[in-house]
């Protein structure tokens, strides 16, 4: 009697879990929520400020930015572009790792990191251009903490970009998960930075 002992078909493939994609979105989420609650009091700040009338009398302003504070619009709006060229370059950085295209990816982490670097560098032009200290009133230290707080999570991602950056270079093109939790951390900080920058630069 011959028994013919029959093949176990293969286990079902297990599933990719994305765990830094999931933490760079709640650390995105996070992020986000921290930034604007800090935007929310600005805001409140500055709608209980009292009134004063303008230099002409025309009008009733309120009475938040200090008059010999001057916030330099040529810096703040550089900031702003910038970080659409970071976004723009995370994104070509998943364009070419998907293509398993190391020159290309390495390139564009590069210029990511120099754009973080133009961005810090913005940002402390902006403190010594307006020289005002944080003890000097609530809207000095509301804008060093709502900044500062803005700058921290920028010098996070500069740190992330250097970990794609080495990766890359070690050849990890395949690690996908990593090349885009990199571009959401960017896109998402792209989004928190663009409402700082309208309600402490442009509306002040």
């Amino acid at each position: 009697m011959n028994i013919s002992a029959n093949a176990l078909n293969a286990g079902p493939q297990a599933s990719a879990r994305r765990q830094v994609l999931v933490l760079t979105g709640l650390l995105s989420a996070a992020s986000a929520m921290l930034v604007g609650s800090m935007l929310a009091i600005w805001l409140q700040f500055r709608a209980n400020a009292p009134l004063r009338t303008s230099s002409d009398g025309s009008k009733m302003l309120r009475d938040w930015l200090p008059t010999n504070t001057k916030i330099p619009e040529v810096a703040t709006n550089t900031m702003m572009i910038t970080i659409v060229i970071t976004c723009i370059m995370a994104q070509w950085a998943i364009y070419s790792a998907r293509r398993s295209d190391f020159k290309h990816t390495s390139l564009a982490l590069s210029v990511v990191l120099l754009t973080e670097v133009a961005l810090i560098n913005a940002q402390l032009a902006v403190y010594l251009q307006m020289n005002i200290g944080i003890r000097d009133g609530s809207y000095m230290l509301m804008f060093y903490s709502v900044t500062a707080t803005m700058l921290a999570l920028i010098v996070f991602g500069m740190g992330f970009t250097l970990l794609t950056l080495f990766r890359s270079f070690a050849g990890r093109l395949g690690d996908r998960d990593l090349m885009s939790a990199h571009g959401l951390y960017w896109y998402s900080l792209a989004v928190i930075f663009a409402a700082m920058w309208f309600v402490v630069y442009v509306q002040k």
